[in-house]
């Protein structure tokens, strides 16, 4: 049967009703206290505390780094929303990379959000984005308490189809879906 506009929308509904849900159950978890980790920037070391900026909050991209072309795509389409999630709070991108790899790396892509590395700190092994298997790709949201300490909020993994890359869900849209499609470094 061919499926009525009505029932794509319901689908639709249902998507966005369970992913909003979803989001909630993740900010109703108990907050996790994480300590006040020393990532490496561009010019020296940051701590943890220094990415909140003016803000109570604190958005970390967890990227596998230079050798990922899926990170890369997701760090793409981050790089076109810098301005906006600044605005709400602070963000900062971080891969095991070194800062020496890290910078000519995103300067060639033109990227505009912060970069730092999680060389030399547990931060990415604490937080569950890097095992003895590799790295893992995703986010972590934190609030800084009135106290002056972090405190982890939410997690999300990253890959195909999830909601924070548009691109897949714009192939889907296609009469033979993706296709097959995965991300490069350069499209010639």
């Amino acid at each position: 049967a061919i499926p009525s506009v009505t029932h794509i929308a319901e689908l639709e509904q249902e998507v966005e009703t369970k992913l909003r849900r979803l989001a909630e159950l993740k900010r109703q978890r108990p907050a996790e206290p994480v300590e006040n980790y020393t990532l490496q920037g561009w010019d020296g070391p940051v701590p943890l505390r220094e990415l909140f900026g003016t803000h109570r909050d604190l958005l970390v991209v967890h990227n596998m780094g230079k050798s990922c072309p899926y990170c890369t795509l997701w760090a793409d389409g981050l790089n076109g929303m810098v301005a906006h999630l600044e605005d709400r709070a602070g963000f900062a991108v971080v891969s095991p990379d070194a800062p020496e790899v890290q910078r000519p790396f995103a300067e060639g892509r033109g990227w505009r959000f912060r970069m730092l590395s999680g060389q030399g700190s547990s931060f990415s092994t604490d937080l569950g984005y890097e095992t003895e298997d590799g790295c893992l790709p995703g986010a972590s949201t934190f609030r800084l308490s009135n106290d002056g300490t972090v405190q982890r909020i939410a997690t999300a993994g990253f890959g195909p189809f999830d909601p924070f890359c548009s691109v897949w869900h714009l192939f889907a849209l296609f009469a033979d879906g993706v296709a097959g499609w995965g991300p490069k470094f350069e499209y010639g």
